[in-house]
């Protein structure tokens, strides 16, 4: 219940955007200019619960700025929840039929163990493909596991797919240098074009589908210019 008057909270105060939620391979685009956007999602796997809220704002036109994290659950046993904050910016916009490139870095810590935080950073690559019906998003980078003290290269291909005028399938595989590869498969659909986005994903790890598979249910709420 804390959770949700807390969520209620940052949905009242909070606007727009684009992005990949829950989606792990981001895009190179940012929220609105002047806006806004909060994406949440409940990630399912197991006993296992994580309750996620993501708020993101572009004051100033070329800075996104996400400030967010999850509550987590193993059966009726609360854990420690995860902490994130991220700053994004664009080298070149994504413009239809062309491509973008951005820059991403950010602190996070996981469900379960927020006494250890990993610094990151990564460039996505996103690619326009007939009139914005296809989006295909490439990231790159780095992140230190301070925990295990050890430097990670990290990795994702995705990809947005329009299957009808309000509904989109989404895709991708992700991982690091060393380790077998994830993926998540699902669909987003507009409830309200332009304002309020809904989708579901299934995901696991290659190598381990029988032992570890996931499921997300997400909500993305958007609105005009903020600021």
């Amino acid at each position: 219940m804390r959770f949700l008057l807390v969520l209620s909270g940052l949905l009242a105060a909070i606007p727009a955007a684009h992005a990949a939620r829950p989606m792990t391979t981001d895009d190179a685009r940012l929220t609105d200019a002047g806006a806004c956007q909060v994406e949440t999602w409940v990630h399912i796997h197991g006993q296992q619960r994580e309750w996620w809220a993501l708020p993101a704002c572009n004051p100033g036109g070329n800075f996104e700025l996400t400030v967010g994290g999850a509550l987590a659950f193993d059966g009726s046993r609360a854990e420690s929840g995860a902490h994130l904050i991220q700053g994004k910016t664009l080298i070149k916009p994504l413009e239809t039929n062309g491509y973008g490139i951005g820059f991403a870095l950010g602190y996070a810590t996981q469900p379960g163990n927020d006494s250890s935080g990993n610094p990151y950073f990564y460039v996505p690559v996103s690619v326009s493909l007939a009139d914005d019906r296809v989006v295909l998003h490439t990231n790159l980078g780095y992140t230190r596991e301070r925990e295990n003290r050890e430097n990670r290269l990290t990795w994702g291909i995705g990809s947005e797919t329009q299957l009808a005028s309000r509904t989109w399938l989404i895709a991708e595989s992700y991982g690091q240098d060393k380790g077998n590869p994830f993926f998540q498969l699902g669909v987003r659909q507009w409830i309200v074009p332009n304002r309020v986005q809904v989708d579901t994903t299934y995901g696991s790890q290659l190598g381990h589908i029988g032992q570890q598979h996931w499921i997300s249910v997400g909500l993305r709420l958007i609105s005009p210019t903020w600021f």
